[in-house]
């Protein structure tokens, strides 16, 4: 039996299990409660459930792991869909919405989202999604004292980038960077703040059907990467390493270990870095670099709750978490960014989450996260594609792959993808 089918198996088994409890929940004493499904665990999970707590009725949070399109479709084919997902995609939205899964949803009269959000979570004129969680995914992140000065735009990235690659070859000080690699979205959040920057007229368009994914943009897109990528000593144990390397662990080696200098990361990586802080320095961030100095645009991405249909309390839960005071536990905890922006500013307990939300409010220059807009198996996960092509291209150029020739081979592989998933080219 394949990996994949045991992990097919093993979400069918869950979701059964779990659809099973929550018929045997509601047919005993007393009110029955809302059920909630997310991707969220750990201490997410538990600031969720904070949250909901505060809900004037029982709310049961489930956490449905990492595929919850597969845990969702196993409820849908059982029929215990839950009441209420929190979705990370907003594809997933609106292909629920046309199969006839969802309910219409309404949002409280105190909830605002920056342009261009809204839209991406309708279906034929009707909303069936509200934004719930937000994610600042143009940032990098390091310790004061291993990096006082950071790089102003792309080129002193890339200065700096064979500056200390040369240092930790010869001296074997910390490398430049560190990426996990092992993680396609990582890869894919670096690719979607250099496409913005260099072509941000064809970022949007690449999430449409008709996508040209062999044009100049992507092209150049993957040439700048290449550049800084390919760079002898930029990434900590060297490209092979760093395909190994998960998100949490390439944390732990620029606040723990100090193996490395900078981060590429989103604002969430505070919650991840936090238990593993050595001392009182805390790692501060500065904005993912473009072509000019202060910055490229705003790569964000976000979490969307819906609301099944038939479901009892659904349709209330959801208008519920989108009011300016239902998320204070989380705002409170720290690691929340909300992409309300009547939620006040002073409402944020550092002054770094009230930068970044600041941020988020600067009209003109935010993009949604690209790889979460994109149809099917396109939109990646663990091993297939978007993310899979991303890990090839970043083997081809880490490993000595021209990168004429790794960007050829990349935008071949992502045009035949998005062909496959029902449109681009």
């Amino acid at each position: 039996m394949t990996p994949a089918i045991r992990a097919s198996r093993r979400t069918l088994l869950r979701a059964a299990a779990v659809g099973a409890s929550a018929l045997a929940a509601g047919c005993s004493g007393g009110s029955r409660s809302v059920q909630v499904a997310v991707v969220w665990s750990t201490s997410e999970l538990d600031r969720f459930r904070e949250v909901v707590a505060g809900y004037p009725a029982p709310v049961q949070v489930v956490s449905a792991g990492n595929d919850i399109d597969a845990f969702l479709r196993a409820r849908h084919l059982a029929g215990t869909s839950p009441d209420v997902a929190i979705l990370p995609r907003p594809g997933l939205v609106t292909e629920y919405a046309q199969r006839g899964w969802l309910s219409p949803v309404r949002p409280s009269t105190r909830y605002a989202v920056p342009a261009g959000l809204s839209e991406l979570l309708t279906a034929e004129g009707q909303r069936y999604g509200v934004w719930v969680k937000a994610a600042h995914k143009s940032l990098v992140w390091h310790l004061p004292s291993m990096l006082p000065v950071p790089p102003a735009n792309w080129d002193e990235l890339v200065r700096l980038t064979r500056e200390l690659g040369a240092l930790a070859r010869r001296d074997g000080g910390p490398a430049p960077l560190a990426i996990g690699a092992a993680d396609g979205w990582v890869l894919t959040d670096w690719f979607e703040n250099v496409l913005a920057d260099v072509a941000p007229e064809s970022y949007n368009a690449l999430a449409r059907a008709d996508a040209d994914w062999q044009g100049s943009a992507v092209r150049e897109a993957l040439d700048r990467l290449a550049g800084l990528w390919s760079i002898d000593g930029a990434f900590v144990g060297g490209g092979r390493r760093a395909l190994l390397t998960q998100y949490e662990e390439s944390v732990i080696q620029v606040v723990h270990t100090r193996r490395a200098v900078m981060l590429v990361g989103a604002d969430f990586t505070a919650d991840v870095a936090d238990p593993f802080q050595r001392g009182p320095q805390a790692p501060v961030t500065f904005r993912f670099p473009g072509a000019s100095s202060g910055g490229g645009p705003l790569i964000v991405g976000g979490d969307a709750a819906v609301a099944f249909a038939d479901a009892r309390g659904g349709v209330e839960l959801v208008e519920w978490l989108t009011r300016a005071d239902s998320f204070q536990p989380w705002l409170r905890s720290g690691g929340y960014l909300s992409p309300n922006t009547n939620v006040t500013i002073d409402s944020y307990r550092d002054r770094v989450a009230q930068r970044l939300a600041e941020e988020m409010r600067t009209p003109g220059t935010l993009r949604f996260d690209l790889s979460d807009q994109l149809p099917g198996p396109f939109t990646g996960s663990d091993g297939v594609g978007i993310w899979r092509i991303m890990q090839g291209f970043f083997a081809d150029v880490t490993d000595g792959v021209r990168a004429g020739e790794a960007t050829r081979r990349a935008t071949g592989l992502l045009a035949a993808a998005a062909r496959n998933a029902g449109g681009g080219r």
